[in-house]
């Protein structure tokens, strides 16, 4: 490939890098706000949040692209770019799969737990503060990482209404060079890439955040060691 074609290319790799990280804010911030609302004690709140999360969580992300690219503008005259059409849908649709890892990592911390902080006469966002979540972020992580590779793998869905993205200049490309199998296979290779390197980055991360409540592996304790302490309660400790 030409220089030129080749800067093609790196401007899509930017615009899907930007995509996907302001995608990714929108879907984090509403997996939590709607993830925690679903575990409310008021049932019209967990009612609101649960639709939600089903509207979103059944129709189609592409669907919701065009939705919010070419109806929106018809419906409430607010025209969006191309960009923050595409977070905007990415990132809402995402963001319903994301309440659910929210909600189940909230209820699978032990009950115990929670009566702790109700008879400490916590409020129930000092509960959820100092409580819950220092214990069940660590948990969401691992599907939280899954999440995000899909969201990066969604993002080629703003092709569609003429994004610069990665797909959409690769396609540019593919047509000025009439070459299919080694310019997919180039962008193929480049989405594994950044999908790695989320994944190695979202595994260090899980690491730390459960090193900070004790759930890391000791030092100097093979698997064995753990494993036999685990079944028969003795050999865990070191000295």
């Amino acid at each position: 490939m030409t220089s030129g074609l080749w800067e093609l290319v790196l401007k899509g790799i930017w615009t899907t890098v930007q995509l996907l990280f302001f995608s990714s804010l929108v879907a984090g911030a509403v997996s939590f706000v709607v993830g925690v609302a679903r575990t409310h004690r008021l049932w019209i709140v967990r009612f609101l949040a649960g639709f939600y999360t089903e509207v979103f969580r059944g129709t189609s992300a592409l669907i919701m692209i065009f939705w919010v690219y070419f109806v929106l503008p018809l419906a409430f005259g607010w025209q969006l770019v191309p960009m923050w059409a595409g977070t905007l849908a990415l990132g809402l649709t995402y963001g319903a799969y994301g309440s659910e890892i929210v909600r189940g990592a909230l209820n699978s911390v032990d009950p115990a737990q929670k009566e702790g902080g109700i008879a400490l006469s916590f409020t129930p966002w000092q509960r959820m503060r100092l409580i819950l979540l220092p214990q069940a972020v660590p948990e969401m992580i691992p599907p939280f990482s899954n999440l995000l590779i899909e969201l990066l793998k969604g993002t080629a869905l703003v092709s569609v209404i003429g994004m610069g993205d990665l797909t959409f200049s690769a396609n540019l490309v593919r047509l000025a060079l009439q070459q299919s199998a080694e310019i997919y296979t180039y962008v193929l290779l480049i989405y594994f890439v950044i999908a790695f390197l989320l994944t190695r980055v979202m595994r260090g991360l899980e690491k730390k955040l459960k090193a900070g409540v004790g759930k890391a592996p000791q030092h100097g304790v093979g698997a064995h060691e753990l494993k036999r302490a685990e079944t028969t309660g003795v050999g865990g400790a070191v000295s």
